[in-house]
């Protein structure tokens, strides 16, 4: 469907759209005024970013120390996002700062807005989320838990696919600036495992195990980011330095097509250089006068 140009979702959100809510997580979490992936290769590292990067957020440890409980993950994933809503402004402060050489932050007002509205927006759902599950399990009336019940698990689905969207494209920097969704990933997996590393708290793991799960998220997301950000810079010449005013103007890479599929020469254009109908008619008209008559003398 064509985006609607100006709006958040692009015109992609519809009646149909909400009853879904992996289509509306869509609509909302990955709105019209993100940027396109510029190709194939970026857009795979960036999906492996997501999967270490969850590690990390969702905190695995819920599910090696003592089962599952959504409870406790939703008030990790909770306290994840409310970091990242102090971290994420503090890290692009400081990027704004090493690019006020080569721009102003004028010129880049509306997408920080944008994506500031958007980290706000996906903290909301976690929020919500979490007081609805304390809801249900507060109470013993039925009729509160169908209804509210059933309001939970939509939002859940909803969040849940938020949370893949927001992690891939993290908030939409990508529109202020290409190389700030892996920095922002690579900063936040940090934060999250130096503070298990500075106090020693293994979560109840073994030495080993233990260093494992806390290294393992934020080396691996790292290593990936420093990929996206070096493919950015050799294929299209930007710079996590540079202010993105400076940078030149960047569209994605067309997508090749598959291999064995036939050869369809352009519309209009014949395979033999010649256009031809496919019934060709005869020269002069079919119930044209002979000059001469078959019983002329």
């Amino acid at each position: 469907m064509a985006r609607t140009r100006g709006s958040w979702t692009g015109g992609t959100l519809t009646a149909g759209a909400v009853l879904k809510p992996q289509r509306a997580a869509r609509a909302v979490f990955h709105p019209a005024w993100i940027p396109e992936a510029l190709d194939r290769s970026v857009e795979r590292l960036k999906r492996f970013r997501v999967i270490a990067g969850a590690v990390a957020s969702l905190g695995v440890y819920t599910f090696v120390e003592g089962g599952f409980d959504i409870t406790e993950l939703l008030e990790n994933a909770l306290t994840a996002s409310v970091v990242l809503l102090f971290l994420t402004p503090l890290t692009v402060g400081a990027m704004l700062l090493v690019w006020r050489r080569g721009g102003t932050v004028r010129q880049l007002r509306r997408p920080l807005l944008n994506s500031l509205a958007l980290l706000g927006l996906f903290v909301g759902c976690v929020a919500v989320l979490l007081l609805l599950v304390r809801t249900v399990n507060a109470s013993a009336n039925p009729v509160v838990i169908i209804g509210v019940g059933l309001t939970m698990m939509w939002l859940l689905v909803f969040t849940a696919y938020g949370a893949v969207r927001v992690s891939g494209n993290f908030f939409g920097t990508a529109a202020t600036h290409r190389c700030l969704p892996p920095l922002l990933a690579t900063v936040t997996s940090w934060l999250v495992a130096v503070p298990d590393l500075v106090t020693g708290d293994l979560h109840g793991l073994r030495l080993t195990l233990g260093y494992v799960f806390i290294l393992g998220a934020p080396v691996t997301v790292t290593a990936i980011a420093l990929l996206e950000m070096g493919r950015l810079k050799r294929r299209y010449g930007i710079r996590l330095t540079a202010h993105p005013a400076t940078l030149a103007p960047t569209t994605p890479l067309p997508i090749p097509a598959p291999a064995g599929a036939p050869y369809l020469p352009p519309r209009g254009h014949h395979p033999y250089g010649r256009p031809q109908t496919p019934y060709p008619q005869p020269q002069g008209h079919p119930y044209a006068t002979h000059p001469h008559h078959p019983h002329g003398g």
